[in-house]
This record gives C-alpha cells, sequence and structure tokens, in this order.
C-alpha cells in the first residue's frame, strides 16, 4: 500500500501540473510519485496546495490520528472512507466559515453554511461542486466552462477497457447538466492519459480494472470498496449540489 504522500501526490499531480493548484514544482512531484520514495521534501511540497490541506487537518483531528497526510486521511479526501462521517457536522461548519466567508458575499456564504448541516463531507467532491463554483479556488479561466471543468477536476472512476500506449480507454460517467439539475449520465468510453513523457504510475493497470481519474489523468488503481465509496460520496455531494444550484 502506498503511504499517504505518495498517495497524494498521485491524485494532485495533473491539476499542479496544469498551474490549477499548489506549487510551481509539478516536475519534482512527478518525479517523486514514479519513484516510489518520500521525504520531507515532498511533504513541503504537498503543503503548499492551500485547498486540500485544510481538509486533511479536519479529518485527521476528527480521528485522532496525528499525521493529516496518513494514508487513511489522503483516502478519505480523494476517494472515500468512513474517516470523512467521523467528521463532526460543527467542527466542519467552522471550518468552512474560517476559510471561506470572509471570501463570499452574502448570498453565496448563506448557500455555502447550509451544507454542513445538510450533511456535507470534506471530501474532494464537496470542494468541487460547492466551494470552487462559489469562490473560484483555481489560477485559472477554466470557470468558462463551469460543467466540464467541475467534470474534470472531480475524481471520476473508470473501468479499463483497454490500454494503448500512453493511453486508458476507459468507461465513465460523464457529469451533466439539465433542467437546472447536475446528474451522472449513462457510461460513455474516453481515452485517459497514464504516461507523461513515457512514465507513469499504471503501466500494469489491466482491461477490467478500475482505475481513479484527475484532469484526465489515471492516478491510481480501485479495489471495488474504493470505487463503491467513492461513487456514494460523489453522488451524495451532487445530490447536496442540487439542492441550492
Amino acid at each position: 500500500m502506498l503511504t499517504g504522500p505518495l498517495l497524494f501526490v498521485r491524485y494532485a499531480f495533473m491539476p499542479n501540473h496544469l498551474g490549477y493548484c499548489g506549487g510551481d514544482e509539478s516536475q519534482t512531484m512527478f518525479e517523486y510519485a514514479v519513484g516510489g520514495e518520500e521525504d520531507e521534501g515532498l511533504r513541503q511540497l504537498e503543503r503548499q496546495f492551500e485547498g486540500a490541506c485544510p481538509y486533511l487537518q479536519l479529518i485527521a483531528r476528527a480521528n485522532g490520528i496525528a499525521d493529516p497526510l496518513d494514508s487513511r486521511v489522503v483516502e478519505a479526501y480523494w476517494v472515500g472512507n468512513r474517516l470523512l462521517d467521523r467528521v463532526d457536522m460543527g467542527t466542519f461548519y467552522a471550518s468552512m466559515q474560517d476559510r471561506f466567508k470572509s471570501r463570499t458575499r452574502p448570498q453565496e456564504w448563506r448557500w455555502l453554511a447550509c451544507k454542513a448541516p445538510a450533511g456535507a463531507r470534506p471530501h474532494h467532491s464537496f470542494h468541487v461542486f460547492e466551494v470552487f463554483p462559489r469562490i473560484g479556488m483555481m489560477r485559472s479561466g477554466a470557470a468558462d466552462h463551469l460543467v466540464e471543468t467541475m467534470e474534470n477536476c472531480c475524481i471520476r472512476w473508470g473501468l479499463v477497457r483497454a490500454a494503448m500506449g500512453p493511453d486508458l480507454i476507459v468507461e465513465v460517467h460523464p457529469l451533466l447538466l439539465g433542467e437546472g439539475k447536475l446528474s451522472l449520465g449513462p457510461p460513455r468510453i474516453e481515452s485517459v492519459k497514464r504516461r507523461l513523457n513515457g512514465q507513469g504510475f499504471l503501466d500494469s493497470v489491466k482491461a477490467g480494472e478500475w482505475v481513479s481519474i484527475h484532469w484526465g489523468w489515471a492516478c491510481d488503481t480501485l479495489t471495488w470498496q474504493q470505487r463503491t465509496e467513492l461513487e456514494r460520496y460523489t453522488r451524495w455531494h451532487i445530490a447536496l449540489c442540487n439542492q441550492t444550484l
């Protein structure tokens, strides 16, 4: 099993490479991920992810885990596990208030503030569907195509149909907007990247396996349980988003 920092970098690499979050050393992060070794230098790079780190700290504190980059905590944030359900609603609300209230207009904060009492969890999908559209955490013009951007930013699960050199052919559920509501559509086939300049994390993946996808990049293989948890938390936060969309 990967250590927490190595798991984190697999998910954080591509948005960092694209310039959306984190520091300016994506090549160094990639080398850590490909090499499979960590040190304090990697942890320092990961502390620059101002969007993700407070969620990791919140999950860790709520579960009595000293290290926010513990693998269980990292998995909880990106994929989902039962650690999320142990985060007290009041604590989550207070964290959101500290981070986001001053950065939103009163009307926007009113909608965001109701999410913790409604059952939101500190999962990456919550950040994608609720925080990003209201606050614009990303340092780019990607918000010009909001639904497409949310789909790319969300961690998706894909069933591998074929491995073709640097690409994987996967079956995924697209994010759709219809009649003012978000939903996951019927499965469709897409191509996602698994190698950059001949290197990647999933060289041995085979047809029939599940992988996680972030910004068109294959991050990690998923067990059936992990895939189930990822889908559960993603659909839950889509439903919560639709209440105030």
